[in-house]
């Protein structure tokens, strides 16, 4: 039985996965982008997000903690000088995994894995998107407030009146 046991194994060894993870994660971090499996995704997932969320505190015993893992000075660096200050206000979910299919040659499902706040494209569409719309809460009192203004202006309008409103409303319609 496998009760509890949430890793992955990949179908390697622990030596070679935790070799793998290390150069995928150093490879994310100095690329900001990887393309490969979904398993392997999501394996790197788990591996890299703890990584970055030490890496907001640059002291000298979390880069130690965080070369044990990546053993590459640069990625180090480039981790604890560039990414860090971009997600110092994130409160975690660093990276974005993208689906893009199957490998033509044994089928397998292939996705990107990119840090989020480096997706220039998905960063100024979730912008404008969110200054566009404002933020609202899912209650039924919105309804009622409509409903509440538009009960008392029909039994005071006249025909002259609606006819004014009508002609007042076809441009907010359209």
């Amino acid at each position: 039985m496998r009760h509890g046991k949430k890793n992955n194994h990949l179908g390697r060894t622990a030596s070679h996965r935790a070799a793998m993870l290390s150069n995928m994660a150093s490879s994310l971090i100095l690329h900001k982008r990887v393309i490969t499996t979904v398993a392997k995704a999501k394996a790197l997932r788990k591996y890299v997000e703890p990584l970055l969320t030490k890496s907001k505190s640059d002291t000298t015993h979390s880069r130690r903690t965080v070369f044990s893992y990546l053993q590459n000075k640069e990625s180090v660096k480039e981790l604890f000088d560039g990414v860090s200050a971009k997600i110092a206000n994130r409160p975690g979910g660093y990276t974005r995994i993208l689906k893009t299919g199957t490998r033509l040659g044994d089928n397998a499902e292939m996705c990107i894995i990119e840090l989020v706040d480096y997706n220039d494209d998905m960063l100024s569409t979730t912008g404008t998107a969110a200054a566009a719309k404002p933020k609202t809460r899912r209650r039924s009192s919105g309804k009622k407030s409509t409903d509440a203004q538009a009960t008392p202006e029909t039994p005071a309008a006249t025909s002259g009146d609606a006819a004014a409103t009508d002609s007042a409303q076809t441009p907010a319609a359209e």
